[in-house]
């Protein structure tokens, strides 16, 4: 690990990168800029809802295999269209944790976004897919104030950032004042490693128990799979552990194998891995442009890509047939004995009977 190097890109690249601070088995071990003041952390604002359904879950306030439409407010689903009622009641709390609604556009519209979430057209229940969208979390964060009978903004308060001894932050409401847990929030970088040390710990934050390990264990593996390497509940799998994610870089790294967690918030606006790759190379050692599953995997997406939009040729599919039989498949998706490379990445568009399935699906 070396840390300096990963601040020297930093620096001479001049990305804008607020804060960083690094944990080792639990303890701070390094940190570099702002890491006290606050900053917009967007959709890592989901983890913190995560965590309050996690309280609900222990409770049994709430059973995630139970349709919306029991925790919405009476008025709401009684008015519903027969459409509508039919589509909702057939949609889980667990599928709107993991992102697997079909049909949802990426955010809530209007001045009154239980109304806009509720007649959506487009929404398929019986398909699932992973369909990134913040009207999912918006939806469970109407469904906790119901679960637990009162605000849940300030639920999250008194039982979370109060509990996780954070004072300093901002939330956003809805037009209709419901908490917003898909995005908004803002922590600090050292407030925003809090919940990865809570995660880390199995619920535990500095010997209190905020969530059980039970849902911790639920929340953080692949529920639903996605080009990234899986999706648990509001929570983004990583190299064998996961992680916790905003749109701008807004990213909390939790390696339980290896005892490392990194947290850096940023305002970066392209779609480059600069930052991620820099810390990659300087922190957990792994060079992805040196590393040859890596460079393998990058090109069967891209080639999966081409096929998956009816762009690819004849071609395409002889390389993904040729790779599937190849040994370099079964390395690529093995976790080596740290549980970083290579597939640390298995990034779900090349697991094996999504690919079996697209080559049989293209070739009909």
């Amino acid at each position: 690990m070396n840390f300096d190097l990963f601040v020297k890109d930093i620096e001479e690249n001049d990305w804008n990168v607020f804060g960083v601070e690094v944990y080792e088995n639990g303890k701070l071990k390094y940190n570099y800029g702002d890491t006290e003041g606050l900053h917009q952390i967007y959709s890592a604002t989901k983890t913190v809802l995560s965590v309050a359904v996690g309280i609900a879950y222990d409770e049994k306030r709430i059973d995630i295999d139970k349709s919306i439409l029991e925790y919405l407010p009476e008025d709401k689903y009684k008015n519903l269209s027969k459409k509508s009622y039919d589509v909702f009641s057939r949609i889980t709390i667990r599928r709107l944790l993991t992102m697997s609604v079909n049909g949802f556009p990426f955010r809530p519209e209007g001045d009154n976004w239980l109304d806009f979430a509720l007649n959506c057209d487009e929404i398929d229940p019986d398909k699932v897919t992973f369909n990134y969208s913040n009207i999912s979390a918006y939806l469970v964060g109407v469904a906790l104030d119901k679960a637990f009978g009162c605000d849940l903004g300030k639920v999250i308060e008194e039982r979370i950032l109060k509990t996780m001894d954070i004072v300093d932050y901002e939330y956003e409401r809805s037009p209709e004042g419901y908490f917003y847990g898909a995005s908004k929030m803002l922590l600090s970088v050292h407030d925003l490693s809090k919940f990865g040390l809570l995660l880390f710990n199995k619920g535990i934050y500095n010997g209190k128990r905020i969530i059980s390990s039970e849902y911790v264990d639920l929340a953080t593996s692949t529920q639903q799979m996605n080009r990234e390497g899986g999706y648990g509940f509001y929570i983004w799998m990583y190299r064998g552990g996961f992680s916790i994610n905003g749109k701008l870089k807004q990213k909390c790294y939790i390696l339980p194998r290896t005892g490392l967690i990194v947290t850096y918030l940023s305002h970066i606006e392209d779609d480059s891995c600069k930052v991620k790759e820099s810390m990659e190379k300087h922190i957990f050692g792994i060079d992805v442009k040196e590393n040859k599953a890596f460079a393998r995997i990058a090109s069967m997406e891209e080639i999966y890509d081409r096929v998956r939009s009816g762009s690819g040729t004849s071609e395409d599919l002889k390389i993904l047939e040729k790779y599937l039989s190849s040994p370099d498949w079964k390395y690529d998706f093995m976790l080596d004995e740290k549980g970083l490379i290579p597939a640390g990445l298995k990034r779900g568009v090349l697991s094996e009977d999504g690919i079996y399935n697209l080559l049989e699906e293209y070739n009909k």
